[in-house]
């Protein structure tokens, strides 16, 4: 009786789970086709638009001192951006974890500002501030400091538009870590900068790694803020995107691609990076 009563559920199972199947199958091709069509298909467009020349493409690209110079200068950007954004990044995150103030949950919300703000809008936030007629235009320009149209005012909306990334991955971990192991420390004799160092930022450093890579693929690729800030003076103030901009309206097809495949490959290798630091993250919070 119970073998003949459980037969006509095997079929109805095998159906079910060939349904499940199909519908696996359907997503994963859909999730397929739309990164291959909007991530990867680009690349590959740039890649063979770039080297459709030959190689000796790249070579003279590279050997332009205006290709060179903008390298350096995004060079220069990025590591200035991410040094600032990792020290100030963790010191935000610990108070915003471990004090409580008046007007913590506002400076809390005031820190993802940066994403909602077009970078456009942050530069012109910055001309406001530092160009002609400026807000402090006159205190620098008494001191014979240059803000807009140089490296100063690239770095300063650099670093704003870079701002959350260290303090999203870090708050967290933070959060979860709790006061125990610190105040341990201290109970022992450890001062609060000694236990930060041998305690708290060991505990942090994947996440802190994890964010750095971020707001350097972030500072690398920004153009936008940039832009207005810069001026695009050719040869002074063109970093890597603005020389791509200036090279397509100027019809250096070759060039401007070739500039956009080498930061399209640095940003891969930060995104291998960043896969890696999530990799080990994910291992030690399961040991």
């Amino acid at each position: 009786m119970s073998a003949i009563g459980t037969a006509p559920a095997a079929p109805a199972a095998r159906t079910d789970l060939r349904r499940r199947r199909l519908v696996r199958g359907g997503l994963i091709g859909i999730v397929l086709l739309y990164v291959g069509a909007l991530l990867l298909l680009p690349l590959v467009t740039i890649a063979w638009t770039a080297l459709r020349p030959g190689w000796h493409v790249v070579t003279e690209t590279f050997a332009e001192p205006d290709v060179r110079h903008a390298f350096l200068l995004t060079g220069i950007i990025a590591v200035v951006t991410v040094v600032v954004t990792s020290v100030m990044g963790v010191v935000v995150s610990w108070v915003l974890v471990r004090q409580r103030f008046v007007g913590r949950a506002l400076m809390n919300a005031v820190v993802d500002l940066p994403f909602a703000l077009s970078p456009v809008t942050v530069g012109l936030a910055a001309i406001v501030l530092f160009g002609l007629n400026g807000w402090f235009a006159d205190f620098f320009t008494a001191r014979g400091i240059q803000i807009v149209f140089a490296l100063p005012s690239m770095i300063l909306v650099t670093i704003f538009i870079s701002i959350p990334f260290v303090i999203r991955e870090v708050q967290p971990v933070l959060e979860e870590l709790g006061t125990a192991e610190e105040d341990a420390a201290r109970t022992l004799g450890a001062s609060v900068w000694k236990s930060f160092f041998r305690v708290t930022l060991p505990n942090i450093r994947w996440a802190l790694l994890y964010g750095m890579a971020l707001s350097a693929a972030r500072a690398i690729g920004e153009i936008g803020a940039v832009l207005i800030v810069s001026g695009a003076i050719q040869g002074q103030t063109e970093t890597a995107t603005v020389y791509i901009f200036r090279a397509v309206e100027e019809r250096q097809t070759a060039q401007g691609y070739v500039v956009a495949l080498t930061l399209a490959a640095l940003s891969v290798l930060l995104l291998v990076a960043i896969e890696w630091f999530k990799r080990r993250i994910t291992r030690e919070d399961q040991v």
